[in-house]
């Protein structure tokens, strides 16, 4: 199945370019914009060229947590947005991407997944706080999430018991678990109940 990208960049030349990098048998170019629309297109990943082009966090459709994101942009500190942002995944990529590695981001945010080039993943790590402090971080939202994994509950179960999406959970999960430093669903829970953020 095509995978449905609808690109936003702010002038003619950029987005024919960025058609031209995106043109595979696997990709389906489903419209553009030069600013982020008012209603979201259907599609299943979202292209932007630049880090203005992206919604305020409190402004993006509810809807938006469907949709893979694919950021243009050297910035490392822009992940902390895009991880806060109700996607499906998504991808940073240099605006002087190759084409390969510009179709390898697409599909890694459209599978669910966090992709960086190694150069900012390298500064990313090098920033990274240590989970101590990042205890007061957590979301409502994700608290809880965390909350209800640590009743025992299955992604499909918090989905229905929070109202939101499978893949909303699956983000909100991720995001938990960087935030708290944890590599399972039981360590989260622990780290969370031993940091206060849960009770037990």
């Amino acid at each position: 199945m095509s995978i449905r990208v609808f690109i936003i960049a702010p002038t003619l030349t950029l987005r024919a370019g960025l058609r031209a990098l995106l043109a595979q048998a696997d990709i389906t170019i489903v419209g553009e914009a030069a600013a982020f629309p008012v209603a979201l297109p259907v599609c299943d990943v979202l292209l932007l060229a630049n880090a203005a082009l992206l919604p305020d966090t409190v402004q993006v459709p509810g809807s938006l947590g469907e949709v893979a994101l694919v950021l243009l942009a050297d910035d490392p500190r822009l992940a902390l947005r895009l991880r806060r942002m109700p996607l499906r995944g998504w991808a940073l990529v240099s605006p002087d991407a190759s084409e390969s590695e510009l179709h390898a981001a697409v599909l890694a945010a459209t599978q669910g997944m966090v992709a960086l080039p190694q150069a900012l993943a390298v500064s990313l790590l090098s920033q990274a706080p240590t989970p101590e402090s990042l205890d007061d971080t957590l979301t409502p939202r994700e608290r809880e999430v965390l909350e209800l994994i640590g009743q025992g509950l299955p992604n499909k179960l918090i989905a229905l018991q929070l109202n939101i999406s499978e893949h909303t959970v699956k983000f909100h999960i991720s995001s938990i678990f960087a935030k708290l430093g944890a590599a399972s669903r039981t360590e989260a829970v622990s780290l969370g109940a031993r940091r206060g953020l849960i009770a037990l």
